[in-house]
């Protein structure tokens, strides 16, 4: 359907892409892996026509359409969700709208001028049909369904919906527009577990073709049918889904260094040999004979190191009282919108707490309640009195950073008492070398604002981390060390975070809101999908059962009516 050959993109700044090879078969779901600025949103912009490449080609079936769901959602918050969906059919709208111009002109027309104007009539109203515009309501209203709206939904604004809800309107706009394979760019990104689920569940079931770009090692594991990997500019094809991959790279590594350590010995022996027998008599010609074959042989490249990856722990801290925070009886809301209703919580040193629940429900609240950012309306929220020290990692990074600042300056004020080796190394650790430590930080993309404030969180001497979706705009490899850095913390840990696979490695226990409640899971994330599995089941038989029974009552019913009419019919 689409393929990128030899495909190389130089910016000003460097090679981003360099002979990029990999195609796009009709069936494919294809997940493309790598460090941030990699290149992989590059290839999207490529493929689309976005940007042009600096040498190759793409190929591409012909008439082939290509839809787009981009990282960042554009919808018009004015528009009715109806409108929304109808905003995709941009040729048969501009119809329509020049339709709606004929008509008023027509009204004061006369003579030549009303039949020039009927002919341009008739000659849209043609276009419009044959362009399938009198299907377009029919096809808005089977999307709308597709989707999870209603048709009353329809008629709500897009305003009134969450950033998951937003995120199935792009995509059904996208969808409207009948593409051959479709590019979707981060589409997890601040989504709720139950609509990436959902989005799950929807994108298989649809035969498009597709590439996605993830960070969601879980999406991709459930999702993907091969995996290309750029870095260092080239890219490579693996079958299979994200782990697959992992397992396949690491053993293609280990089979070339093995290869490689083999050539390397034979070639040893045979320059030993070279340089043992070159000015023998008898075997000088053997040995120049040795020396032509080493000349000619094509030499195996050793595998190149790991991407250099964040490299930090969290700093031991001084433990704290049993009780690191206590939530007895909150009552919280904001209008009429009541989010919390009598909740408890009582939270204990090493807690390991993943915080689940819909956007919406109140998960950012509870963090900013935590840190006294904010106050309960009724009820308590403390921290623990005894030697509780806390730090805070805010969601939106653009807020909770000095943008004026440079990134040297942004650690260096904090401990004024560092020499500049030690502002510089720590900088290091989180991949600001050389001059990006000057940089200001508002020059920063969303994932070097990511690692900048977790590495101001290495500097106080925390025992109690409040982390409000961390993994946000980091690329796989940094969260593998976040989650590593939290496993080996010895603190207490309370985090939100849509990331399941991240909650699976560090959570301890899970904490869902429920009805203004907050539930407590005594299990890492696994053993919380059991028990909702469980609860499901039990849910799904007591259903069923009195579905069953009130059957059953209908028919008893049905039968003693019967036999009424009959006794009344034999008297």
């Amino acid at each position: 359907m689409i393929r990128l050959e030899n495909v190389s993109k130089i910016y000003p700044l460097g090679e981003v892409l360099r002979d990029v090879t990999w195609e796009l078969k009709e069936g494919d779901r294809i997940g493309l892996v790598g460090a941030n600025g990699s290149g992989k949103s590059t290839q999207f912009k490529i493929i689309t026509g976005e940007v042009e490449p600096t040498s190759g080609q793409v190929i591409r079936s012909a008439n082939l359409k290509v839809g787009y769901l981009y990282q960042e959602f554009a919808v018009t918050l004015t528009n009715t969700v109806r409108e929304e969906f109808n905003s995709s059919f941009v040729e048969l709208n501009k119809i329509q709208a020049d339709l709606a111009v004929i008509h008023h002109k027509m009204e004061t027309a006369h003579g030549d001028a009303l039949d020039k104007l009927i002919h341009q009539m008739d000659a849209l109203q043609r276009e419009f049909e044959a362009k399938g515009g009198y299907a377009q309501d029919s096809k808005v209203e089977k999307m709308l369904a597709e989707m999870g709206f209603s048709a009353a939904d329809g008629d709500r604004y897009v305003s009134e919906y969450s950033g998951g809800w937003q995120m199935r309107m792009n995509l059904g706009k996208v969808l409207l527009q009948k593409p051959d394979i479709l590019l979707l760019d981060e589409p997890t990104n601040h989504i709720d577990l139950e609509t990436i689920e959902w989005l799950e569940v929807f994108l298989k079931s649809i035969s498009t073709a597709m590439a996605i770009i993830s960070h969601d090692r879980q999406f991709l594991d459930r999702l993907c049918t091969k995996i290309v990997e750029t870095e260092r500019g080239q890219a490579q094809m693996y079958l299979g889904n994200y782990s697959t991959y992992q397992i396949n790279k690491e053993l293609n590594r280990e089979a070339q260094l093995a290869t490689y350590e083999r050539q390397q010995k034979e070639l040893e022996r045979q320059q030993t040999f070279v340089d043992r027998f070159r000015a023998s008599a008898t075997r000088s010609t053997q040995a120049k004979s040795r020396e032509k074959q080493l000349d000619k042989i094509e030499l195996i490249e050793m595998p190149e190191d790991e991407l250099r990856t964040l490299n930090f722990r969290f700093a031991s801290a001084s433990r704290s009282g049993r009780d690191v925070a206590t939530i007895k009886n909150l009552t919280h809301s904001y209008g009429d919108n009541i989010i919390f209703l009598g909740a408890n919580l009582q939270i204990e040193r090493g807690d390991r707490i993943a915080i689940l629940g819909p956007n919406g429900a109140g998960k950012s609240t509870l963090l900013r309640l935590l840190t006294g950012q904010e106050k309960p309306n009724d009820g308590i929220v403390k921290q623990g009195e005894h030697n509780v020290k806390t730090a805070y990692f805010e969601q939106n990074q653009a807020e909770a950073l000095d943008l004026n600042k440079t990134l040297y300056d942004t650690i260096a004020d904090e401990v004024p008492q560092w020499k500049t080796e030690e502002v510089r190394g720590l900088l290091g650790k989180f991949l600001f070398s050389g001059d990006n430590a000057f940089k200001k930080v508002e020059s920063l993309s969303g994932g070097e604002k990511a690692r900048l404030a977790l590495a101001k969180m290495l500097l106080g001497s925390n025992n109690f981390l409040i982390l409000d979706e961390p993994t946000n705009h980091l690329d796989i490899p940094a969260k593998e060390t976040l989650e590593d850095a939290i496993k080996h913390f010895d603190g207490t840990v309370i985090v939100v975070s849509h990331d399941r696979y991240f909650i699976s490695q560090i959570a301890t226990k899970i904490v869902e809101i429920q009805d203004g409640q907050l539930v407590m899971y005594h299990g890492n994330y696994n053993y919380y999908l059991e028990v909702k599995e469980k609860q499901k089941a039990k849910a799904l038989a007591a259903k069923e059962a009195a579905e069953a029974a009130a059957k059953a009552a209908e028919k008893k019913a049905k039968m003693l009516a019967k036999q009424r009419e009959k006794e009344k019919a034999g008297k």
